[in-house]
């Protein structure tokens, strides 16, 4: 019986005190890696097993549950931290695409207004494409440059200024091609996301440049590829000539997926 009792507590012992060490051996927890450059791997991560959230081009955010697995993505239901970005363009508008010289090449896409007419509302670009993975909310944040004159941008300069003492609205927003079929439908061109716009009246003085804006907007998705149609809109009176550039200068856009 005595024997039997000294076993039993050398097994408990050894039990309750055992870790796991990589590169010591002193660990000081459960698992203890050492060494000043110590990593994991976990290759059921990696961009060949997981490509749809791991692109292998960047780092990709990684999640914990609540039962401590690690993964990366997060299972959390809607309002948990983004999953990835799904794009990130710097600069996704042509600054010139006229091919102007300098001091002129900061132009980007003409909308004009002529005289007549009192608003345009025009494509600026449509070829933003990208896929959602599964049903989805989205975040989509953009900002765009622009270049104001008083006469057509899309023709060689030099450009003269608009109209004075006239005011000039100019607004930009995105419409969806749900699953890219190459057609906005009714449906599709009603729904109007990332709406932002500036307004201004036309007086002497100052100098030519881009000024800037932005929007953004959050709604879902369903699992597809889908294709961003922006739209560059300009109201001004009938009686004047405006044209308008978007994407002169340094533009972006970034769109976010949450669970």
């Amino acid at each position: 019986m005595l024997k039997f009792f000294f076993a039993t507590i050398l097994f408990s012992s050894f039990c309750g005190f055992s870790q796991v060490g990589i590169g010591t051996t002193q660990p000081l927890k459960d698992l203890h890696i050492a060494g000043q450059n110590s990593t994991i791997r976990i290759e059921k991560l990696n961009s060949v097993n997981d490509s749809q959230f791991n692109s292998g081009l960047k780092p990709s955010p990684a999640f914990v549950d609540g039962n401590g697995n690690i993964s990366i993505y997060s299972s959390s239901g809607p309002g948990t931290e983004p999953l990835t970005f799904l794009i990130d363009i710097p600069n996704f508008l042509e600054d010139n695409p006229y091919n102007y010289n300098s001091p002129y090449n900061h132009t980007g896409i003409a909308v004009n207004n002529g005289v007549g007419v009192s608003s345009v509302d025009q494509i600026i670009d449509n070829s933003i494409v990208f896929t959602v993975p599964f049903n989805a909310l989205i975040e989509i944040k953009y900002g765009i440059t622009l270049y104001v004159s008083g006469s057509d941008i899309s023709v060689p300069p030099p450009f003269i200024e608009p109209v004075q003492k006239k005011a000039i609205s100019i607004v930009t927003y995105f419409c969806v091609d749900i699953d890219s079929d190459g057609v906005l439908s009714p449906e599709e061109l009603s729904n109007k996301y990332g709406i932002n716009g500036q307004y201004f009246e036309t007086i002497n003085g100052g100098a030519p440049g881009n000024p800037y804006m932005n929007g953004q907007n959050y709604f879902s998705l369903p699992v597809g590829t889908h294709t961003l149609y922006f739209f560059g809109q300009v109201t001004d009176s009938s009686t004047s000539y405006t044209s308008v550039g978007f994407g002169g200068d340094e533009d972006y856009i970034k769109i976010r997926i949450f669970e």
